[in-house]
């Protein structure tokens, strides 16, 4: 920087002529911009301006430097300018990258919205499940399911991910629901087959204060959690679903949770980045953006209360007031006067 430095004053003092202009120009004492033309003087073996008490000239190598330093200048001011707005507008590119369970169900909606919101923003998404050195990958931002990542990045817990088994109300009706773990093994299973190691996932339940790991026959197997979700919905067997995808669909109805007393946590969603002291104001931006909008959401998990309240009660409720038949004089069975 000092040799970039020393080069600007020389180039700005055989514009305006004059030692004391350039170091007005520059912001420092005429002895510095003096000072810094002697040395690069000294460091390039050569005198660059011809000197007297009333005239600055260069000389024959001094013109030539300064003719082929002049547009590698401009390229360089310009773009230290590029590197100083990044801090101060919300633009450019900004590359994320995310698992590809997470993709489609959770993050893109939120992708879009930032989008729309900072159209000078070149987002570029990468959904892939390995892990992302933000470093070695040169990405912005990563999104990751289950642990924390490691190798020096800064994680923040987004919400928690649960295991929850899950059959739809046409699956139960047709063929009952598992009342126990054992049970499972009576009924037709879906799998997840993990894309990163090939190997089958085995079903986590909460046993007292273990977790405890079964390997559940599938009957159906597939490599995409939204695929999954959409088997068990269609009625094709019973899963083990993260509550990402399952949330939503159990409050509707369209899923009934299942062994809720054995339900695990299996880890977080969370978002991370490097240190915030050198990133651009478009990935402050977007992670604050993100965080906003999903650290928390219910729209992610369940509390227990809605684990409790499963569907197969909901249903035998309902069951129980459509057989109290009204009596012909506003009474209903089973009331006297």
């Amino acid at each position: 920087m000092n040799g970039i430095r020393a080069i600007t004053i020389f180039v700005r003092a055989a514009t305006l002529g004059s030692l004391r202009g350039a170091a007005v120009d520059q912001g420092i004492s005429p002895q510095a911009a003096s000072h810094a033309v002697m040395q690069l003087e000294k460091e390039l073996g050569v005198r660059l301006f011809h000197r007297t008490t009333r005239k600055l000239s260069l000389t024959e190598e001094g013109q030539r430097l300064c003719d082929s330093v002049q547009p590698a200048l401009a390229i360089l001011s310009s773009a230290l300018g590029d590197a100083r707005r990044s801090k101060e507008e919300v633009g450019g590119r900004l590359r994320v990258s995310a698992p590809r369970a997470l993709g489609l169900p959770v993050l893109w909606p939120y992708f879009e919205e930032f989008q729309k919101r900072h159209q000078s923003v070149q987002l570029e998404v990468q959904f892939d499940d390995q892990f992302t050195d933000l470093v070695t990958d040169r990405f912005d931002v990563g999104f990751r399911g289950g642990p924390p990542p490691s190798g020096g990045s800064i994680a923040r817990r987004l919400v928690p991910i649960q295991l929850i088994v899950c059959a739809s109300p046409e699956y139960i009706e047709h063929n009952g629901a598992p009342r126990t773990i054992e049970e499972l093994a009576q009924h037709r299973c879906t799998g997840y087959r993990r894309a990163n190691t090939g190997k089958l996932a085995q079903w986590q339940f909460q046993i007292g204060d273990e977790i405890v790991y079964r390997d559940v026959p599938a009957a159906l197997c597939v490599n995409d959690t939204e695929m999954e979700t959409q088997a068990v919905l269609s009625g094709l067997g019973i899963g083990q679903l993260g509550s990402f995808n399952a949330a939503t669909h159990i409050r509707s109805g369209r899923l009934v949770p299942l062994l809720t007393q054995h339900v695990t946590e299996h880890g977080m969603i969370y978002i991370y980045y490097g240190h915030r002291t050198e990133q651009s104001l478009r990935v402050k931006t977007f992670i604050d953006f993100m965080v906003e909008r999903m650290a928390g959401n219910r729209s992610f998990f369940l509390d227990q209360a809605e684990l409790r309240t499963s569907r197969p009660q909901r249903e035998r409720r309902r069951r129980t007031i459509k057989s109290i038949v009204p009596l012909g004089d506003g009474l209903t069975d089973g009331e006297s006067r």
